[in-house]
């Protein structure tokens, strides 16, 4: 197993903002060196302990994605190594764990395409029959496939904030109609066509978020990760018949192996509030966690 980055300490660039994930440097004033380290966040809350090798699966999966899907709409990739613009001693920090890519005015909403009924969605849809306003017909599962893929978008929070769910109508309030309709019509088609790839691998992908910017020529362009299991809910195509079958969450590729052993969890003897510091994650979690993303990003690309 890898070494673990939890936090990346690069001096020769600056240092814009640290997310959940990922910690960005300004290259210039025209390129961004996103570095994926392995914090693993969950429930809007930074993880203490890393999955060593996440940063570079989701890395490299994302570059995977990227390259399937170049020819519907650009992205952010600059086509340039990311060690070429650090210092020799910084080139192991970034090594396969980053992406050099073009500076975007980044649009203040997430992307969500749903195919499939799960978490928060399932939640809505029990209330209401409805996810973010879309109507659903009566009679759904928890983990039913949709007639057809919806668009649920959500404002993007603060880091250690929850993202909220939103109606069509609040995006194109923010973004004005025509750029709304654009992301909306992107981001299903994306989703349709990684979807049926990764079928094809043996993966269901249930649902998944993207990030999308303007770039100076106000081109809508996608950007930050893109399918990985951090932005996705990936299913094994076996075992799901039988947890659809049974009411329960399918097995997972993803985060939700650590978000169903955080539900479990205790601190001071009482179930976790979903609020820092979080529980800390035993060592067998961690290790079974890697296990999965790698398991993800092999049957993907084989």
């Amino acid at each position: 197993m890898t070494s673990a980055l939890h936090t990346s300490a690069l001096t020769s660039l600056p240092l814009l903002a640290r997310g959940k994930v990922r910690d960005n440097y300004a290259v210039g004033k025209d390129r961004l060196l996103m570095v994926a380290s392995d914090r693993l966040s969950a429930f809007d809350v930074i993880m203490g302990e890393p999955i060593p090798g996440k940063g570079v699966l989701l890395t490299q999966m994302a570059l995977f994605w990227f390259d399937k899907l170049d020819h519907i709409c650009p992205n952010h990739l600059t086509g340039e190594a990311p060690e070429s613009v650090v210092t020799a001693a910084e080139v192991p920090q970034v090594t396969g764990r980053s992406m050099l890519v073009k500076r975007l005015k980044p649009i203040p909403v997430e992307a969500v395409v749903r195919g499939y009924l799960a978490g928060s969605g399932w939640k809505e849809y029990q209330d209401s029959q409805s996810v973010c306003g879309v109507p659903l017909p009566a009679g759904l599962k928890n983990a039913s496939k949709l007639p057809e893929p919806i668009f649920t978008p959500a404002a993007k929070a603060a880091v250690g904030e929850h993202d909220e769910n939103i109606s069509y109508e609040q995006v194109v309030q923010v973004v004005g109609p025509e750029l709304a309709a654009q992301i909306r019509d992107l981001s299903l088609r994306i989703y349709k066509e990684a979807a049926a790839f990764a079928l094809t691998k043996g993966i269901i992908i249930a649902d998944t978020k993207f990030e999308f910017g303007l770039d100076e020529n106000g081109t809508l362009t996608l950007m930050d990760e893109v399918l990985t299991p951090d932005s996705s809910r990936y299913w094994p195509i076996e075992g799901y018949e039988q947890a659809f079958a049974t009411g329960t969450n399918p097995p997972s590729y993803d985060k939700q192996f650590v978000r169903d052993w955080l539900e479990q969890a205790l601190v001071n003897g009482k179930p976790w509030d979903k609020t820092p510091p979080a529980p800390r994650v035993p060592q067998d979690v961690v290790e079974k966690t890697a296990a999965k993303y790698q398991e993800a990003l092999t049957r993907l690309t084989a």
